[in-house]
C-alpha cells in the first residue's frame, strides 16, 4: 500500500471523505463556506461533546452515503514530535477504516496554525505508511492520497523539501536493515553506495586487498571465515568549502551474524541480518545530508563484513593485529562487531582528522536487558557531545540513556596474551565493557560517542511512526544533532 501526497488548489470532488483540523475554540466562521449549514451544525455538536478533550483525537462524522468526515481535534499546543505521532496515527486511522482517498482542508489552518505543523504531520505519516514488500508475490497496489487544499500558503517549501530527504534517508536505511542475508551481502552492499555518488557523496572502497596492505587485521578477521568479501566504505559529503573538520560517523555493518565458531542458538538467528543496522543509519545519514544540501563537511565510514563458520573463519583465541597497532586476542567469536569497529574508528581518525565521532552499533544484548526497546545506549568521552546527541535525541523521539565508562572496567578487557580480549569474561557490564574496548581505538582524544542500537534498530510490534521491522533508528537523530548544533 503507497501513500501518495497531493497539493491542490480546490477540491474537486465534494462527494469524497474529508478531514477536518479543528481546535476546541473553533467557530463556524473558521470554515464557512465548506459545508453547508447541516454539516456545520454537525460539526459543532461534536465540538460541544468533546470540549474536555485535552490530547490530539481522530474522530469519524458520517455525511452523506459512505461519506466521512474525518475530526482531528488538537491539543492547545503540538510540538513537532506530537504532530509526526498525530500524522501516524492518522495515516493508521485512514488504513484501518479502508480510506482510498482523503482531502484535508487547508482552510481552517489559520485558526490553528500555532498548534500543528503541517509538513511534521504529514512526515509522520509517510513514515508510518512505510512498507518492505520486495519479495512478495502477492503485493498490495492499493493507493491511499493525502490531496492538501492549500487555500493559503500553509505549507513551508524549504521545511518540506528537508523533511522529504530525511524520509528518503530513514526509508533507504530501512530498505538495507530489511533486505535477506542472501542478498545484501558485503560484495552487493559495497556495490549500492558506490550508487551514492549521483547524490554528489564522495564514495571510497577499500577492499580486502587494500585493508590488508593497510593492516585492518581485525576487522578481516570477522570476515575471513565467509566466502563473500570485506569491505571498509567511507562516505564523504564537503557541503562547506571551507577546509573545516568534518564529523564523522562510523557504522558495525556485519551483513549477517551467526557468531562464527562462539556460535549464536538457532533460535532468533534469522534476526542477524539487521547486525548491519549501525552502517544503515550512517549511509541513510549521509544521504540525507546530502539531498538537503547541509552546509556541513561530514564523513561516514562503514564497515562491511559476514561473520560466518568454515575451515577459514577466525577461532576463539586467535590474536589479531588491529589498524591502530595493538593486538587483541579474540577469546570470542560472536563479540565481532567490536572488532569491526576497532579498525574503523582508528582508520577514520587518522585519515580524516574529525571534530568529533560518533559511531553506531547493534553491539550488545546487554544493553536491550539494561534498556529494553526504549533507549539507546549512549557511551562517550565527551560531556558536551552526549549532551548534544541526547537533546536531539529528545525532540525526534530516538532517545539516549548516557551510561558509564570507567578505569575500572577498561582493566576487565585486559589479556594475558595480547594488549586486549575482545570480552569480559569476568561477568557483567557486557555493553561498558564493549564500549570500553572501543575507547582503545580512539587514539588521539577525539571527542567520540558510541551508541549501542541494538535494541532500537529493529522491533517486533510497530511504533510511533513504524509499522514493525526496521525502524531506521539513528538517521533523524544524528540529523537533528548536526541542525542544532553545527550549521
Amino acid at each position: 500500500m503507497t501513500l501518495k501526497i497531493n497539493y491542490l488548489d480546490r477540491q474537486k470532488d465534494l462527494s469524497k471523505n474529508m478531514a477536518l483540523f479543528l481546535g476546541k475554540d473553533a467557530k463556524i466562521s473558521d470554515f464557512k463556506g465548506i459545508f453547508d449549514d447541516k454539516i456545520n451544525q454537525k460539526v459543532l455538536k461534536f465540538l460541544k461533546q468533546n470540549q474536555k478533550i485535552t490530547k490530539n483525537k481522530i474522530s469519524s462524522l458520517n455525511l452523506e452515503f459512505d461519506q466521512k468526515l474525518i475530526i482531528i481535534l488538537l491539543a492547545t499546543k503540538n510540538s513537532s514530535q506530537e504532530a509526526e505521532e498525530l500524522g501516524a496515527k492518522f495515516y493508521d486511522y485512514i488504513k484501518k477504516n479502508e480510506i482510498n482517498e482523503i482531502y484535508l482542508i487547508g482552510t481552517i489552518f489559520s485558526s490553528v496554525k500555532k498548534k500543528i505543523q503541517l509538513n511534521e504531520f504529514l512526515h509522520g505519516s509517510e513514515l508510518k505508511a512505510y512498507e518492505f514488500n520486495l519479495y512478495k508475490s502477492k503485493k498490495n497496489k492499493k493507493e491511499i492520497y493525502f490531496n492538501i487544499l492549500k487555500k493559503k500558503n500553509f505549507i513551508d517549501l524549504k521545511k518540506k523539501y528537508k523533511l522529504e530527504a530525511i524520509l528518503k534517508g530513514v526509508n533507504f536505511t530501512r530498505d538495507l536493515v530489511s533486505e535477506p542475508g542472501n542478498i545484501l551481502h558485503p560484495d552487493e552492499y559495497a556495490k549500492r553506495l558506490i550508487k551514492l555518488k549521483k547524490y554528489g557523496l564522495k564514495v571510497t572502497v577499500y577492499d580486502q586487498k587494500k585493508l590488508k596492505k593497510l593492516g585492518c587485521n581485525a576487522l578481516l578477521g570477522v570476515g575471513q571465515g565467509s566466502i563473500k568479501g570485506s569491505y571498509l566504505v567511507t562516505i564523504e559529503w564537503k557541503g562547506n568549502k571551507s577546509k573545516s573538520k568534518p564529523l564523522a560517523f562510523v557504522g558495525k555493518g556485519v551483513c549477517f551474524d551467526t557468531g562464527g565458531y562462539s556460535l549464536k542458538p538457532a533460535r532468533f538467528m534469522e534476526d542477524m541480518t539487521y547486525d548491519m543496522a549501525g552502517s544503515a543509519a550512517v549511509v541513510g545519514l549521509m544521504k540525507t545530508l546530502a539531498l538537503r544540501k547541509a552546509k556541513i563537511n561530514a564523513v561516514g565510514a562503514v564497515g562491511l563484513v559476514e561473520n560466518m563458520v568454515s575451515g577459514n573463519a577466525q577461532r576463539p583465541g586467535d590474536i589479531v593485529k588491529s589498524y591502530s597497532g595493538k593486538t587483541i586476542e579474540v577469546l570470542n567469536t560472536d563479540a565481532e562487531g567490536r572488532l569491526v569497529l576497532a579498525d574503523a574508528l582508528t582508520f577514520t581518525e587518522k585519515k580524516f582528522k574529525p571534530k568529533l565521532m560518533v559511531d553506531l552499533a547493534t553491539l550488545t544484548g546487554a544493553i536491550i536487558v539494561s534498556l529494553g526497546s526504549e533507549y539507546a545506549g549512549l557511551f562517550s568521552n565527551d560531556d558536551k557531545l552526549s549532551k548534544q546527541l541526547i537533546n536531539a535525541g529528545e525532540i525526534v523521539d530516538e532517545k539516549l540513556w548516557r551510561m558509564p565508562l570507567h578505569k575500572n572496567f577498561d582493566k576487565l578487557m585486559d589479556s594475558k596474551n595480547a594488549d586486549m580480549q575482545n570480552i569480559n569474561y569476568v561477568g557483567g557490564a557486557g555493553s561498558t565493557t564493549a564500549a570500553q574496548f572501543l575507547q582503545r581505538f580512539i587514539i588521539n582524544k577525539t571527542p567520540w560517542a558510541h551508541l549501542d542500537i541494538a535494541g532500537m534498530a529493529f522491533s517486533k510490534y510497530a511504533g510511533a511512526l513504524n509499522t514493525g521491522g526496521a525502524t531506521g533508528y539513528g538517521v533523524r537523530l544524528l540529523n537533528q544533532f548536526v541542525e542544532d548544533n553545527y550549521e
